[in-house]
């Protein structure tokens, strides 16, 4: 099978997301059914930016590299070659992460 290479469109990001805690701060182990969705995940493409009313594109506010907070429910939910990837627009991206 040929591995698939995806390019988001427009001001779309894909990002990698991250696992949910498997843990409380506590110690709590948490089983599957518990577990959060995560909201926190690496930005592994970026797309050109949004096209503005001018012609030109906007630019982006994340790179590829960068760890970001999205919003719960927003983007779509993807696999590409086996993984779990995320399909937001910039808008959906609330924070980056400063390490």
């Amino acid at each position: 099978m040929a591995k698939i290479k995806v390019r988001p469109l427009d001001d779309r990001v894909i990002v990698e997301t991250m696992e949910a805690e498997e843990t409380t701060a506590g110690g709590i182990v948490l089983p599957d059914s518990a577990k959060e969705k995560p909201q926190r995940g690496k930005v592994v493409a970026v797309g050109p930016g949004r096209l503005l009313d001018n012609g030109e594109r906007g630019q982006l506010s994340v790179a590829v590299g960068d760890e970001v907070i999205y919003g719960k429910y927003g983007g779509m939910d993807i696999e590409v070659n086996g993984e779990e990837v995320k399909i937001v627009r910039e808008s959906d991206i609330l924070a980056k992460v400063i390490s």
